[in-house]
C-alpha cells in the first residue's frame, strides 16, 4: 500500500471529521486540488508553509483509494507531489497523528 500525507491544523482537521469529509485548507480551495507530499516531501512542505506552527496534525492517506482524482504533478524542483483534485473520504485516511514544531 502506497500512502501519501497532508499536513494541516488541528481545529481544521475536527472539522473534516465533524463534516466526514476533508474538502482542503483554504490554499488547497483557491488551487483547485488538496495538496499532499510523500514522506520524503514532509519536511520541506513543513518548513515552507507551516514554520513554526504546533496545532498540526499529520494525515496519513491511502493512494489506492484515491482512484483517478489523485495526479502526480511536477511542483518546488520539479519534484513531482499528489495533488487530488476532488474532496477526501475519510474512509481513505489510515491515520491521523499530532505534528509538533519539525526544525
Amino acid at each position: 500500500m502506497s500512502l501519501i500525507y497532508k499536513i494541516c491544523g488541528r481545529v481544521e482537521w475536527a472539522a473534516a471529521e465533524a463534516a466526514g469529509v476533508y474538502r482542503g485548507s483554504a490554499d488547497d480551495m483557491r488551487d483547485g486540488f488538496i495538496h499532499f507530499s510523500t514522506l520524503d516531501q514532509v519536511p520541506g512542505t513543513h518548513a515552507r508553509h507551516f514554520a513554526g506552527r504546533d496545532d498540526l496534525v499529520l494525515v496519513t492517506v491511502q493512494v489506492d483509494a484515491l482512484g483517478p482524482a489523485l495526479k502526480w504533478e511536477a511542483s518546488r524542483g520539479g519534484a513531482l507531489f499528489p495533488h487530488l483534485y476532488d474532496v477526501l473520504p475519510l474512509e481513505a485516511v489510515e491515520g491521523v497523528a499530532g505534528l509538533g514544531v519539525m526544525g
